[in-house]
Parts: structure tokens; sequence; C-alpha cells
């Protein structure tokens, strides 16, 4: 399999990589993408959950029991829950955002796709998104799957990376440019 240095470079992606293996042998990419986005939002929405993944003070017999807990409670599959129950026999909770990340960028390459994360000030429409995706593909010239977060900091606009291309177009960076402008 094709991975990028980048990704073997770092310990996330290196359980990524495990877990893409995985997955692909047992022909079940897309049903692991979606569990993980669904470890994604309960992270997002969750200060216990992520209290449970980044906590030192947590005991390593207590994380297991609880992240079972919750794969359970938020209907991932097995593959993933095992996979969850191992990062936390290891204390590796805390690479998940790190993780989900790589994972996400393996199945876009496994599908021919690039993946562009985009952060908006404001969630996106379904009209946006697919507005946005279209002009990506143009700009890119083959698909592009987007992994979208909110940052309300940016106050408006977009920031879009893609690999190592970053396309900013946020209020905030704007407004510190002019700053910056305006001093010198």
């Amino acid at each position: 399999m094709e991975t990028s240095g980048g990704i073997q470079a770092s310990l996330g992606g290196r359980y990524a990589i495990a877990l893409f293996e995985l997955a692909r042998d047992s022909k079940s990419i897309d049903t692991v993408e979606a569990s993980l986005a669904s470890v994604r939002d309960a992270l997002a929405q969750s200060d216990d959950f992520r209290a449970l993944t980044t906590s030192p003070l947590v005991a390593r017999g207590a994380a297991v029991k609880a992240i079972l807990g919750v794969a359970d409670s938020i209907g991932i599959d097995a593959t993933t829950k095992n996979f969850l129950g191992v990062l936390a026999e290891n204390r590796r909770l805390g690479q998940l955002p790190a993780i989900i990340r790589a994972f996400r960028t393996l199945a876009a390459r496994h599908r021919g796709e690039a993946t562009a994360e985009v952060t908006s000030a404001h969630p996106l429409t379904d009209e946006q998104v697919g507005e946005l995706k279209q002009q990506l593909r143009a700009r890119m010239g083959r698909e592009v799957s987007v992994d979208l977060s909110v940052d309300p900091e940016l106050l408006g606009g977009l920031v879009v990376r893609i690999g190592s291309q970053m396309i900013d177009s946020s209020i905030r960076t704007r407004l510190n440019t002019l700053a910056h402008a305006m001093k010198g």
C-alpha cells in the first residue's frame, strides 16, 4: 500500500495505517470511516468524553471500560470498537484526533480522492458544501472529500487545507494582515 512518509512518521499515523489495513482487508473502510466520524463528533460534543481521552489521571482499566461503553452507546462497528480498546490499553486515546484525520486521508486516497480540511466560522449548508466541493474539484482536477469543522474565532470566511496547500480567506487573517500593514 502506498502511504506517505508524513502519515507514517507520526504515532497517530502509524495507528491509522494499522486500522486502515484492517478495514481494507475486511472490506469495511466505509464502515470504519463512518464510525470514526461518530467518534470525532462525540469528541467535539462531549467534554466528558474528551476528558476521558486526554486525562492522564484516568486509570488504564477504567479508560478501556469507559471507551468500550461509549463505543456501544454511539453504535460503532466491532473493528473500530476493538481498535479503541487497544488505544485505551496502550494509553493512546489522546492520539484520536490525529488518527481520525490520517485515516480519512488514507481512505480518500484509496478512493482516488483528495481530502480538504475546511474550517468555517459558522456551519456550512449542504448547498455551500456542494458548491465548495465543485470549486475544489475544478481546482484539483479530481474528486475532493471535505472534512468540515467550525471555529467561531475566524469571524467569517474559510480556511481550506489540502495536503500541504492552505487557502486562508478568513476575516481574522485579513484583519491581522491589515493591522500589520497599518503598523508598518
